[in-house]
């Protein structure tokens, strides 16, 4: 059914192995995610996993982890599970993101999803936990319209704009 990603195989017929090793590249690209110490963890055809280990220079003032930190992996998880199921460079048109509960433990977990695609944007939902003592919580939920670049633009997208 057009929209559904769950089943799709990985673009061009690569396996999953090769599929999550281009997501890695993408992301090694990306200064920021490398200055946080962002993972990908898993990722197919409209999914995303990402980890970010809590370190105290990410907490705020309070001791838990920054609005800022949670918002970037909900936006770096969203943009993935949209490109990936459009399979074409893209970055985020809008994303709104609830924060539930404050976010105490030594890891953060971002997985997202497409909810639905077409050719020029995806509607993406992205949960984050927090781990703590091996026990995940819910801590924020996000949703985020992801868009394709324009074809100029994706020509001369380098790897750090596709997600």
């Amino acid at each position: 059914m057009p929209g559904e990603t769950s089943a799709q195989p990985p673009a061009g017929g690569v396996s999953p192995e090769v599929f999550l090793a281009m997501g890695r590249e993408v992301l090694a690209a990306q200064a920021f995610s490398q200055l946080l110490g962002a993972t990908l963890q898993a990722l197919s055809p409209g999914h995303c996993e990402l980890h970010l280990p809590i370190r105290p220079d990410l907490l705020q003032q309070h001791g838990f982890v920054h609005g800022g930190v949670l918002s970037y992996v909900a936006d770096n998880a969203l943009t993935y599970a949209g490109g990936t199921a459009m399979q074409v460079p893209v970055v985020t048109s809008e994303f709104k993101i609830n924060y539930l509960r404050p976010a105490v433990g030594d890891l953060l977990i971002a997985r997202a999803r497409a909810v639905h695609h077409s050719r020029s944007q995806a509607v993406c939902q992205c949960d984050v936990f927090v781990v703590q003592a091996g026990v995940e919580k819910l801590c924020a939920v996000a949703q985020g319209t992801i868009a394709a670049l324009p074809a100029r633009q994706a020509d001369a997208a380098t790897p750090a704009a596709s997600a």
